[in-house]
């Protein structure tokens, strides 16, 4: 079967295509305008991007993206994947529903090949803005809870669960009687607000140094049922 000329190739690196792609941005000539303006009319390419209405799916969800997501940029659309463990089903399938609803558009899951892992992956215009969270990465930067999160104890409970589900743990060894839930991460201020919130809760959190946890049996099990977490 005969090769397809472009295979490998994009616009960036076919050395023909760039320069007609260079020329047509430098004359500001875009020859899918047309084409996009009818898929726009008929509704096959949104055109609204409206602010994201404040809730506990939404305070979850970026709990989650800030714990095991991330918010990439391009010149035209930004992706929004969460990773997951290939194994972890219901959760693949909860955060899939959350975003979906949110957005309005249902994500891709995708298997990576080389590891466990699941990639839930959406392409959108400015959810970056929307969701507040930054794009790249965020290992060093502060990063606070929203306003609208801390002024409702039931926001507040969704944002720490989505936390949780992403970097949390829950360990028992009952030959010592040693009951620990954990949250894990290397940002600063992500361990700090988890301890506040913990606490804020009620619970008495101790922390070490990249974790926060949990250690009196009867708080280990009430912030389980609390955050619902590993519940789905």
């Amino acid at each position: 079967m005969h090769k397809s000329w472009s295979k490998g190739f994009t616009k960036e690196n076919h050395p023909s295509i760039r320069k007609i792609s260079n020329t047509m941005k430098r004359k500001k000539l875009d020859n899918f305008k047309k084409w996009r303006e009818e898929m726009k009319a008929i509704g096959k390419i949104k055109s609204v991007y409206p602010k994201l209405s404040r809730s506990e799916n939404l305070a979850e969800l970026i709990g989650m993206i800030l714990g095991d997501g991330h918010i990439e940029k391009f010149p035209r659309t930004e992706r929004l994947y969460i990773a997951c463990n290939s194994e972890d089903v219901e959760l693949i399938k909860r955060y899939s529903n959350i975003i979906a609803e949110l957005f309005g558009k249902k994500p891709l899951c995708m298997k990576i090949k080389t590891s466990n892992c699941v990639r839930i992956s959406l392409y959108q215009k400015y959810m970056s803005k929307r969701l507040d969270i930054p794009t790249g990465a965020r290992g060093k930067l502060n990063i606070p809870v929203k306003n609208w999160i801390l002024k409702n104890k039931n926001y507040l409970i969704s944002y720490l669960r989505g936390l949780y589900e992403a970097e949390g743990s829950f360990c028992v060894h009952k030959p010592t009687s040693t009951y620990k839930l954990f949250f894990s991460n290397r940002n600063e201020s992500l361990l700090n607000n988890v301890f506040n919130g913990m606490e804020f809760l009620g619970f008495h959190p101790h922390r070490s140094e990249y974790q926060i946890q949990i250690s009196r049996k009867e708080e280990v099990y009430k912030a389980i049922d609390l955050l619902k977490f590993r519940k789905y």
